[in-house]
């Protein structure tokens, strides 16, 4: 997009603090890596919603029972406003990884969205125990989410 000089900072730095917040999500490694999934996770990190909607969903084709592509099309699908299969998604995710943190503070953030603060504190006292206090990113980030919705 080409914005008015006055404009240019403003935009390069709003640009910067949104792919910041989407650079948390990066798949882990794998032995045989889904290029699907590769192209998924860059569209996360552009916030093209659709293309990492599209992306995961072929991935799990392939691997149905990746906890990682669950999580991340939940992620899209939040993103992308559609509440309810996020919640799909992320609840598939935790049932294959109870463990993995990331989809407890996703799918808290959708209960915010949601307006369940109550469940989004659920997911909250479970990060404070799989993170051994409250001192890692996945608590403070929904932390914060909760306490700042109204």
């Amino acid at each position: 997009m080409n914005f008015p000089s006055a404009l240019r900072p403003l935009a390069a730095a709003l640009a910067l603090v949104a792919s910041a917040a989407l650079a948390n999500f990066d798949l882990p490694p794998s032995s045989t890596p889904n290029a699907d999934a590769v192209v998924a996770a860059e569209a996360l990190k552009a916030g093209n919603w659709p293309q990492a909607i599209q992306g995961f969903t072929a991935a799990l084709k392939a691997e149905p029972g990746n906890a990682d592509y669950h999580n991340g099309l939940g992620y899209a699908y939040r993103k992308s406003g559609k509440l309810e299969p996020s919640f799909v998604h992320y609840r598939q995710a935790l049932q294959i990884n109870p463990e993995l943190r990331s989809a407890h503070e996703y799918i808290g953030e959708a209960y915010v969205a949601s307006g369940d603060k109550a469940k989004a504190r659920e997911h909250l006292a479970a990060l404070e125990r799989l993170c051994r206090g409250r001192d890692c990113e996945e608590y403070r980030d929904l932390a914060k989410a909760i306490s700042e919705a109204k």
